[in-house]
């Protein structure tokens, strides 16, 4: 009953002063609502970018040659190593812990047929790239490891290369151009989307890298090795056991000299949650300042009010109220006002990520967690900047109180 009036005394007194009570709450609105947006954003970028490294494939290892190593001494940069499609045979045939693999050679060219031309990138695999990968073909089929052997002119095209060129019809029979060299497409891709780093995956044409390093490079290397590790939990055996391979193949007895550099989606995965986390922090503390300043505009309204209602503090204590009836009181009012503040600044944040989902390519949501932060921090911050004030008003002498004008 007791702490019911107190509560009801409080609320009449930020109800009372209802503009005051809206402008002392400006502060905590904007703090809590930037600590709500940054720490969402933050999140909803975590999950968008765990799901586009998820997408690269599973249990994945990037294979691409290290800069080249001449008497212990460094090369310079584009002075690399290179890998041949015998290192990559040799690879399949030594390892025990990778499953399947793809090498891949790239040649970005400008695709003609259809309706025009449109510009893409040409990707040099092998059959296995679409295991690695976890894709899928939507329509017709892969070209085969046989059709890779002969060096055929097939392609199998992405959905924004059929869009682009073959709007309103199935590309598969059609034929396509490279740098003048004919492909017979047989195959369409399932459509990915955007990738990591905001490429469009779907802007592609795959061909039998035997092909891509013969008629569009005039090489016989490899960009990169796309490998996926059999055994999932085994993941760093397999960077060791393939660095150990190819540099048994380039004759380099050095355990610590490197010929491949080798990443795992596992590694990415972790460094880009490291970044983000730290950033996410970075900018949630940041935020969190103008909750300090939100907090030290309560205390100086709280100390303003204090000397306002001195009289009416007098009076209560005169007809026998007690020092920490009076404490409580302005405690539940820096309260309240915190916790309204914090409300309002979590609408706030609801209302930015409706719109940031509308016009960003990732989903921003405010999770429940994010909420209770928000609010329970605010609350906290209510109690300590509020205390000073109610610890004022509750020792105010009475007769003191009474006569003061």
């Amino acid at each position: 009953m007791k702490w019911r009036k107190l509560f009801r005394a409080a609320l009449d007194s930020i109800l009372k002063n209802r503009m005051r009570s809206l402008l002392t709450m400006l502060g905590i609105i904007i703090g809590v609502g930037a600590v709500a947006i940054l720490v969402s954003l933050g999140q909803s970028a975590q999950t968008y970018i765990s799901g586009e490294i998820g997408g690269l494939g599973a249990n994945l290892l990037i294979i691409t040659p290290e800069q080249s190593d001449a008497g212990g001494v460094r090369g310079q940069a584009g002075n690399q190593n290179e890998i041949t499609l015998a290192d990559v045979d040799a690879l399949r045939a030594q390892s025990a812990e990778l499953g399947d693999l793809s090498p891949a050679a790239y040649s970005a060219g400008q695709i003609i047929g259809g309706i025009g031309n449109w510009a893409s990138q040409v990707e040099g695999v092998t059959p296995e790239y679409l295991a690695v990968r976890n894709w899928a073909v939507a329509e017709g089929t892969m070209f085969t490891q046989a059709e890779v052997e002969g060096r055929a002119k097939v392609a199998v095209i992405g959905q924004t290369v059929a869009d682009e060129l073959f709007p309103g019809q199935s590309p598969v029979g059609a034929q396509i151009r490279v740098r003048n060299v004919p492909f017979r497409v047989v195959g369409l891709l399932e459509a990915r989307g955007g990738g990591l780093g905001g490429d469009d995956e779907d802007n592609v044409v795959l061909a039998p890298v035997t092909t891509v390093q013969s008629r569009l490079r005039g090489s016989d290397n490899v960009d990169v090795v796309w490998a996926s590790v059999a055994d999932g939990d085994r993941t760093v055996a397999a960077e060791a056991e393939v660095e150990a391979i190819f540099r048994s193949l380039n004759g380099v007895r050095d355990p610590e000299e490197q010929v491949v550099q080798v990443q795992s989606q596992a590694a990415i995965q972790e460094t880009f949650d490291t970044v983000l986390g730290a950033l996410t922090a970075l900018l949630g503390a940041i935020a969190g300042v103008s909750l300090v300043v939100g907090g030290i505009g309560i205390m100086n309204i709280m100390l303003v009010s204090v000397t306002e209602r001195t009289r009416e503090i007098g009076i209560r204590l005169a007809v026998g109220a007690r020092g920490g009836d009076v404490l409580t009181q302005f405690l539940i009012e820096a309260v309240l006002l915190c916790l309204f503040g914090g409300l309002l600044g979590t609408g706030l944040a609801f209302a930015f990520a409706a719109i940031a989902s509308a016009v960003a390519p990732l989903e921003v949501a405010v999770g429940l967690d994010v909420v209770l932060l928000a609010v329970g921090f605010s609350a906290a911050i209510g109690v300590f900047f509020g205390f000073y004030p109610a610890r004022k008003a509750a020792r105010l002498d009475p007769i003191d109180a009474l006569r003061y004008e």
